[in-house]
């Protein structure tokens, strides 16, 4: 189970990026802002959130219901120290995560920002059910504050 999950997220990460590229080629002929970026750099993770000329990026709807979802889902998680929480917990937040994937309508730079806001979330979600469960409480903090940034860069 835990391995298709895995999967999962793995076809909808890629499914994720090939649909940048696709709305990448679709831009129109206006020159960006800043210089094009290639598709490589667009999703690396070293890469840092920005703000749009000191302005929030403009999110879709779905997009901010699934992080404040995220949000109550960690809110009202209370088995801090039982493993097999942690497990469902996961299994919730990646429900959610995968919502927002199939449901982004985000294009140009504001999703190239959203992409490098969610990529690092794969790594504390995976953290959430690793041993020993000092792990598990690390991520979940991790993971929560992680979350609470969201509104410092998108609306």
């Amino acid at each position: 189970m835990k391995k298709s999950i895995q999967l999962f997220l793995a076809i909808t990460v890629f499914f994720s990026v090939i649909s940048c590229k696709n709305s990448t080629e679709k831009k129109s002929k206006i020159p960006p802002k800043q210089p094009q970026q290639t598709e490589e750099h667009q999703h690396t993770n070293s890469e840092e959130l920005q703000l749009n000329d000191g302005e929030l990026w403009k999110a879709n709807k779905e997009t901010t219901e699934g992080i404040h979802a995220m949000l109550q889902i960690m809110s009202n998680f209370t088995e801090k120290d039982n493993p097999e929480a942690y497990a469902q917990l996961k299994k919730s937040l990646e429900t959610e995560f995968s919502t927002i994937i199939t449901k982004c309508t985000m294009t140009g730079e504001a999703h190239n920002q959203l992409h490098i806001f969610l990529v690092p979330m794969k790594d504390l979600f995976d953290g959430l059910t690793a041993e020993p469960i000092k792990i598990n409480k690390e991520s979940f903090e991790k993971l929560h504050t992680h979350l609470t940034e969201y509104k410092n860069y998108f609306e």
